[in-house]
Order: structure tokens, then C-alpha cells, then sequence
């Protein structure tokens, strides 16, 4: 009798495809989160501007509206930068790396020299009418340099040698710059960027943690415990001190608590703050977070945290899933930068990190910040149309739109 045998097939090894996740798992989630987030947290924060800067602007004899309307300015100035930025070719990225690093560099040097002071630090260049932050762009031009840098030398990044040149003096360069102007909450900021930089270029941890020591000591010993920097260190003392002067160094943090603990779950009302009221300093800048507390409660506070978590969520998954080292690495330092100053500057308004003057990226009033914030975004958004399958994704829903406007206008013609 003759038998038969039916050969098994082997298990198919690949990734499952999670049906299940639906939209939430195709080639366009990272672009769509990243626009949708970007969007809101940018209209979230016109909004809370308007809110949050209407009493001091009357105080000051101006418009209500001129805080707002000076932010909507810089909001649409953004917008064509943000698109510019979403369709550039990667490689003009590359292209553009050195030159805007030594420009961020010759920019830093002539704050220096003829920048002015502004809250005790000299981190503001003026042209004339114009006035920006150089620190702003650095931060976008050091992301990008060290994605270029990192990413050629992928294969190499075992060696310290390779892991600290040019990457690691280039970091010093632009963070030492910013902390001779003042800025230790910028030059801190730009020390996540570049960590962030390292880890995902597979920088050895060991040299990492040596890096981290060496600026620890720097930052502590140079920058807070030397003379002439009493300050910091009052800060630092009041946020983890067993006391401290509510008139003076607690103020503004002691403020801010007030204006989170009475929002509650839903807040007072949009506009109904009162700590705004000229009680609570940079109420439309530094601690905008207390106002949206105040006046949205918890349900607020959540919502923005929560885009900001989706917001590093989209770019987790522009780094897992494109293929260029380059994408990767400059991906991950504009994450740690954005996302790492928004939870630096939740931090200090929640009181679990002392004042040290960073805004809340898209959200906070300031122009140089909010147009360099939206053109890193772009250019995330433009690795991420880049993504395996995104391009085709996006041309085809591109031409499905097309064909529906083309059918809806026939029809409306034979109307």
C-alpha cells in the first residue's frame, strides 16, 4: 500500500502584520503624526499666547493682541519654512551641514562681541529692526553636522577616535559658545541633543559617560559654584532646599504651583487665569505650561504632554524604520532636543527641576525658537515621506484625491 507524505511548510519568520493597528501601522503613521502634532501644538500655542499675555500687554500701554499678533507673525513665517524643509532632498541636507554649522559658529562668536543682554544673559543678536537667537539655530545646525559626521563613520564608531572626531570638538565648540554668552539652559538642551546624537550612532557608552562626567564637572563647578554665579545656585538650592524666600527665589516657581493646583480636572475657562495678572513672570513664555494648567486643569496639561509623547513616538519610528544612518542620527538628536526641552521646561514649572529659562517648544511666545522648532520639524517630516513605501503611500493617496475632486467637479458642471 502506498503511502503518502505531505510535506510542512515551514513557520513564516517575518514580522506580523497586527491587522489589528489598522492606519496606526502603515508606511504613512510617522508623516501623519508628525504633521497632526505639529499643527496642534503650534495652534495650542497661538492660542494660549493670546490667553496668557493680554493683561500684561494692556499693563504696558500696548494692544491686548500685540503678543499674539507678534507670535501669529512668526507662525507664518514658519509655515513656508516648515514646507521648504518637508521637500528637501536629504542629500541637500548633507550638502548643507558644514556650511551651516561654521555659519551657527560665526554667529555664536559675534554674540560675544556684539550681542545684548536680555534676563542676565548674552544670547541675543540685533540687526537692526531684526533681533533673533543665534543658540536657536545652532541647535537645527548641530543636529544636522552630527547626523552627516556620524552617520559616514557608522562602521567606524567602535573606535574612540573615530567616536570624538570631529564629532565631539564640533559639540564643544557650539555648546562652549552658548555658555560664554550665559545660556547654561540652552547649552544643557543641546547636551541631550548630542547624547541623543551618540546612542542611536552607536558611540561606545563608555566614552559617553566619560563625556557626561567631564560636563557635569564643568557645568557644577564652573557655571554654578564659581564667583559671580550666585544665582544658579539659589535656584538650585530652592528647588531642593528645605526652605526658601517665597519673595524671592521661590516666587515664580510658587506661582506657577498655584496656577496648576487651581485648574484642577477641567480649569477656570480659557482666559480666566489669574495668575496671568502680572503674579506669575514669563506666564507667555517660560511657564506658559502653568497657564494652560490654570485655565484647561489636568485635561489640558495631558493633551499637550500627550502630543509631545507622540510626537517622540513618530520620530522612534522614523528611526527604526528608515535606512539611512544619517536620517537616523539627526532624527534622534531633533527628538532629544524638542522633546527633551519640553519635559525640561514641564520640569521646572511643576517644580522638579530648578528655573533655569527654557521654553516649551511650539507652544511658548518667541520667534527665533518657533521657526527653528518648525523647520527641524519639516526636515523630520521629510525623512519620514522617505520612509520604505511612505513615497508611493503618499502619491497614490495624492492621486486618489485628485480623482475625487475631478469626479465632484463633473459633476457639478452637468448640474
Amino acid at each position: 500500500m502506498a503511502t503518502t507524505t505531505t510535506s510542512r511548510k515551514a513557520p513564516d519568520r517575518k514580522a506580523p502584520d497586527r491587522p489589528w493597528l489598522g492606519q496606526w501601522n502603515s508606511t504613512v503613521t510617522s508623516y501623519y503624526l508628525l504633521v497632526g502634532t505639529t499643527g496642534l501644538l503650534t495652534v495650542i500655542g497661538l492660542i494660549m499666547v493670546l490667553s496668557s499675555s493680554t493683561v500684561t500687554s494692556i499693563a504696558e500701554g500696548q494692544s491686548p493682541y500685540a503678543a499674539f499678533l507678534v507670535q501669529a507673525q512668526y507662525a507664518l513665517m514658519g509655515l513656508p519654512v516648515l514646507l521648504v524643509a518637508a521637500h528637501l532632498p536629504i542629500r541637500w541636507y548633507k550638502r548643507l551641514a558644514l556650511p551651516a554649522l561654521v555659519l551657527a559658529l560665526a554667529l555664536l562668536v559675534a554674540v560675544i562681541f556684539l550681542g545684548s543682554i536680555r534676563n542676565g544673559q548674552q544670547n541675543w543678536l540685533e540687526l537692526g529692526p531684526f533681533s533673533f537667537q543665534p543658540s536657536e539655530l545652532a541647535k537645527l545646525a548641530l543636529a544636522v553636522w552630527l547626523g552627516t559626521v556620524l552617520g559616514r563613520k557608522q562602521a567606524l564608531l567602535g573606535s574612540w577616535s573615530h567616536s570624538i572626531l570631529p564629532a565631539v570638538p564640533g559639540a564643544v565648540a557650539v555648546m562652549g559658545l552658548v555658555l560664554a554668552g550665559g545660556d547654561l539652559g540652552t547649552a544643557l538642551v543641546m547636551g541631550l541633543l548630542v547624547a541623543g546624537a551618540f546612542l542611536v550612532a552607536g558611540v561606545p557608552l563608555s566614552l559617553m559617560g566619560l563625556g557626561s562626567a567631564l560636563a557635569a564637572f564643568v557645568v557644577g563647578y564652573v557655571f554654578i559654584l564659581q564667583q559671580g554665579s550666585g544665582d544658579r545656585l539659589q535656584r538650585i538650592i530652592a528647588t531642593y532646599g528645605a526652605e526658601c524666600d517665597e519673595t524671592s527665589e521661590c516666587y515664580q516657581s510658587l506661582h506657577g504651583l498655584f496656577g496648576l493646583g487651581t485648574g484642577g480636572l477641567w480649569g477656570v475657562g480659557l482666559g480666566g487665569s489669574r495668575e496671568k495678572w502680572n503674579y506669575l513672570p514669563e506666564a507667555h513664555n517660560d511657564f506658559i505650561f502653568a497657564v494652560i494648567g490654570e485655565e484647561l486643569g489636568l485635561f489640558g496639561t495631558v493633551l499637550v504632554l500627550a502630543l509631545f509623547a507622540v510626537l517622540g513616538l513618530a520620530m522612534s519610528r522614523v528611526i527604526q524604520r528608515h535606512k539611512d544612518p544619517f536620517v537616523k542620527v539627526t532624527t534622534a538628536a531633533v527628538g532629544c532636543w524638542i522633546v527633551g526641552q519640553a519635559f525640561v521646561n514641564i520640569g521646572v514649572v511643576i517644580g522638579v527641576l530648578p528655573v533655569i529659562g527654557v521654553p516649551l517648544p511650539l507652544v511658548s511666545a518667541g520667534g527665533s525658537a518657533l521657526i527653528t522648532t518648525m523647520a527641524a520639524l519639516g526636515m523630520v517630516i521629510s525623512f519620514a515621506r522617505t520612509e520604505p513605501g511612505a513615497a508611493k503611500a503618499l502619491a497614490a493617496r495624492g492621486s486618489v484625491v485628485r480623482k475625487s475632486l475631478a469626479v465632484l467637479g463633473g459633476a457639478v458642471r452637468r448640474r
